[in-house]
């Protein structure tokens, strides 16, 4: 017997502006960190949106053009590998979030953040959400556009650098990804920071 999905909450708390935060592609290898921030309208509705991890291609990026044009307000910030090898990856997670709701054209009076750590932002009290993007709808419509922004990105990259796959992977540490790193070595975009290849086998730089 199914269980029958729990709905996300619009807000923490209700009748302030609150805006949902969060990242995509942390554990990659190559390409950048993306985050997003969102607000949403007080009478927003959508059955669909959920985390985006839960939701096929397809479905985030049919989602994508709602939150865009039914939002107050959204923004993406964007780390590049080259600052996550200089910062590290969880410093670059944060400073994509600020990126983002720094360029909220609404400022708001509460940020949600998902996961459970994050580097205040300045004059603006947050909260933490652990596994956020499945338990509130501002958090889920950032993870929407974090992860469809973020995979445009890896294409056009992958249109660059063929030999990786990254229309497929996004950077992520797969088989083919590791293999390909093996055979073609480095490209400019991945992390020199991050272990690309298992112990066993040497990458020359």
């Amino acid at each position: 017997m199914s269980q029958e999905k729990k709905a996300l909450e619009l807000f923490l708390e209700e009748g302030r502006i609150e805006a949902g935060c969060d990242e995509a592609g942390r554990g990659c290898l190559a390409g950048p960190v993306v985050a997003a921030a969102v607000i949403l309208p007080p009478d927003f509705e959508n059955d669909l949106l959920n985390d985006s991890k839960k939701l096929s291609e397809k479905q985030r990026y049919s989602l994508r053009p709602i939150i865009e044009e039914q939002a107050l307000t959204y923004a993406v910030g964007i780390v590049d590998n080259e600052e996550i090898d200089k910062i590290n990856i969880l410093n670059a997670s944060f400073l994509a979030m600020h990126r983002a709701v720094e360029q909220l054209v609404q400022t708001p009076e509460h940020l949600l953040i998902d996961g459970n750590r994050f580097r205040p932002y300045p004059e603006i009290n947050h909260t933490c959400v652990i596994k956020g993007d499945g338990k509130f709808l501002p958090i889920a419509a950032a993870s929407i556009l974090a992860k469809t922004y973020r995979d445009d990105i890896m294409d056009e990259l992958d249109l660059e650098y063929p030999s990786y796959q990254w229309c497929k992977n996004k950077g992520y540490p797969t088989k083919a990804h590791r293999e390909a790193i093996q055979e073609v070595g480095v490209s400019d975009y991945h992390r020199k920071s991050f272990r690309l290849l298992p112990d066993q086998l040497t990458l020359n730089f």
